[in-house]
């Protein structure tokens, strides 16, 4: 069946980096994109970061862009988010998600079926 594994969350001071890893099995990344989203205490879930299956089109929220970089390993079945300058506010558990279809619809976590459990991402001085 369908399962994503997140991995690599943590504590991290304002400016760091950390990075998420998504292992994906049951499928294939060239069949699935692939989503990564966050959720703040007391906040809705939001869409982060999407690469495409076929394309790896890649789509970033504003707050993130130019700070973090969503790739994938095809051969690990793996996708990738390097979260670098990392602020406050990017504290929330982050989950990764699998979607069919040609766009990464990231607007609503809905849009998506498949879910991991989540990582903790923690920033704090």
């Amino acid at each position: 069946q369908v399962q994503l594994v997140e991995s690599g969350g943590g504590l991290v001071q304002p400016g760091g980096s950390l990075r998420l890893s998504c292992a994906a099995s049951g499928f294939t990344l060239d069949d699935y994109n692939i989503g990564w989203f966050r959720q703040a205490p007391g906040k809705e879930r939001e869409g982060v970061s999407c690469i495409r299956s076929r394309d790896d089109i890649t789509v970033y929220t504003d707050s993130v862009k130019g700070r973090f970089t969503i790739s994938k390993d095809n051969a690990k079945n793996t996708v990738y988010l390097q979260m670098n300058n990392l602020k406050p506010e990017d504290t929330a558990v982050y989950f990764c998600a699998a979607r069919l279809g040609r766009l990464c619809a990231l607007a609503r976590s809905t849009n998506y079926g498949y879910w991991g459990q989540g990582t903790q991402v923690t920033v704090s001085s």
